[in-house]
Formats: structure tokens, sequence, C-alpha cells
């Protein structure tokens, strides 16, 4: 049952790993965000200090689980006990990135599904509300038994290509077989066909360039390859290599998650790639920030989602074209 009051504040927090998101979705609400002290001790351990009144608010607070992982797991959820602990009305998580979402099932026996295992911590120590950015699978929404606004990056990205005019002689590349239905999304919004970088080989193991072939007519056509996020970097790049071999000309990469593990950055400048498009989910400091990468905000998406919540109102509008 919900605790919301009638009349009660909106109060946003924001935590370590993604401050500049924070201030910006602050700034699209016309709010200030509120004071919490963060300390972590020598040993690791953290801190959290809430520096206002919170009781029967609707708090918001924003932070994803991205690199450092555990860490930042750990400040969200020591930050929600302490907002139960403070008598806040609504106790609503905003997680633009979503950490450990790759683990969602049993690949192999013996193994844990640990989207699942977050879930249920956040459930536990109390959230209400958890409001999120292109999981790595829609059906982790299940895992919760709490409601999750599953908010969408595919029309500020869109919006930037049809902007930038990369939008004739294009088609739109799923950068292996999981990736076809937001590959057809991307493609029904540009209006533009799609294609498919089949590889054959063992995927634990270096898939070489003659192991893969391309489904579809990329010759003479710019290419945008899109997928969720970009980690390695590994399976952008062979998909850029090899639509290039195929008579691709201008390729682009497009991801909302920029994870940029270590030898991402060095893979994504030297490859083939004319740009690297992602977005603001998670923060890239500028020593992994290269001259063909392109940062799209998706603040107006995540502050529009805010106060809806917060107004009781519907977020349909949110899943629309009228976005575009």
């Amino acid at each position: 049952m919900s605790r919301k009051q009638a009349g009660s504040a909106l109060k946003l927090f924001a935590l370590n790993s993604n401050l500049p998101l924070a201030q910006k979705i602050a700034d699209e609400l016309h709010v200030a965000l509120c004071q919490a002290t963060v300390k972590h001790f020598s040993d690791g351990e953290i801190q959290i200090s809430i520096n206002e009144s919170i009781r029967g608010s609707d708090v918001f607070v924003i932070q994803s689980i991205s690199d450092p992982v555990n860490e930042n797991f750990m400040e969200l959820m020591i930050m929600i006990d302490a907002l139960r602990r403070s008598s806040a009305g609504t106790i609503n998580i905003v997680i633009p990135y979503y950490g450990y979402a790759r683990a969602d099932r049993k690949a192999r026996p013996r193994e844990p599904i640990t989207a699942k295992l977050i879930a249920n911590f956040l459930q536990m120590v109390g959230a209400d509300r958890v409001v999120t950015m292109d999981l790595h699978a829609g059906q982790l929404q299940g895992f919760f038994n709490i409601p999750v606004d599953h908010l969408l990056g595919i029309f500020v990205q869109v919006n930037y290509f049809n902007q930038a005019g990369i939008k004739d002689d294009v088609v739109v590349v799923a950068p292996d077989h999981n990736g076809v239905k937001a590959a057809r999304n991307l493609a029904t919004l540009l209006k533009a066909p799609i294609a498919i970088v089949d590889k054959r080989g063992d995927e634990d193991q270096s898939i070489l360039d003659d192991q893969v072939t391309i489904i579809g007519d990329v010759k003479g056509r710019r290419c945008i390859v899109f997928d969720d996020m970009i980690d390695t970097g590994r399976k952008m790049t062979l998909a850029a290599r090899s639509l290039k071999a195929a008579g691709a000309t201008d390729i682009y990469a497009c991801a909302t998650h920029p994870i940029f593990s270590k030898g991402a950055v060095e893979r994504l400048q030297n490859s083939e790639y004319t740009q690297v498009v992602v977005s603001d989910t998670i923060q890239i400091p500028e020593e992994k920030q290269f001259a063909k990468l392109k940062i799209l905000s998706v603040s107006k998406t995540f502050a529009k989602a805010i106060d809806l919540i917060y107004h009781n109102q519907s977020v349909d509008s949110l899943f629309t074209k009228q976005n575009l």
C-alpha cells in the first residue's frame, strides 16, 4: 500500500555514480538536489547522512549501478535504508543503468540469476518504485513485485540521427541475432531496412572475420550498428569491419549504455566507425572520452518520467512517436 500523502513534497537526491546526469535532471525539473553526505571509510565501508527532513516526501534517488558496480550498489542500498528510517513518504529509485542485467537467466548449471538477486535486495530494503532505461532484457521488469517504469532511449537516438541528417540510404544493423528486435524498432522509426551480423564460431573465443557474414544489403549504404550497451567493444568493432568489407560507406555505432571496460576506448577509436553515439546513463570520465564519441543526454526523458510519477499521471506519453 502506498505511503504517499496529499501534498507531499518532491525530493531529489543524487549519489556518486552519475552526478552530472542527476544535476541535468534537477535542472529540467527546476528543483535543487537535496543535501546528503556520502562518506567512504578507508576500509571501504559507506556512511550516508541525509541533511534535511524528508518526512512524508516523495523521494527520488538517482544512481546507476555502474563501475565501480558493487560500491555504487551498496551506496544505493544504504541510501534506501536511510530514507526508510527517516519516514520518507515514497522511495523511488532512478537507475539509468541497471548493472548485473546480463545475468538474467541460468545459461549453465549452478549459475546464479544475479539480476533477480538485485531486484530482491532493492525491494527488501524498502524501494517503492524503480525507474530505469533500456534493460538488457525487458523481462527483467518481472523480477520486481513493485512498479517498474522501463524508459526507452530510442527516441533521443532517433532525434539525433534525424537532426544530423543521417537518415537517407541508412541500414540499421543488429550486431548479433539477439539484437534483431531492437534494430527493427530503430529501423521502423528511421524508416530504414535492417541487416544482421551473422557470426559463426565460439562466442567465448575470438571470432575471425571469415566466420562472419552480413545478412542484408549494405553495399553503398550508411549503417547504424545498434545495441543496448558497449562493454569491451569487441562485438561492435567486429561488426564494423565486416560491414566495411561488405561495401558499407559511413558506419555509426549506437548504444544506450557506455560501459567501456578496459580496452574498449582504443578499439572504438581505431575502428571503422565514423562516430560512436551513446547516452549519459553512465558517466564517462575524461580519460575514456575520444574523438569519435558523441554523448546524448537522456535527462529530459527521466525528468518527464519523474514529473509524471510525482503527479500520479500516466507515463504512456514517453513511449510514443510524439517524442520525436
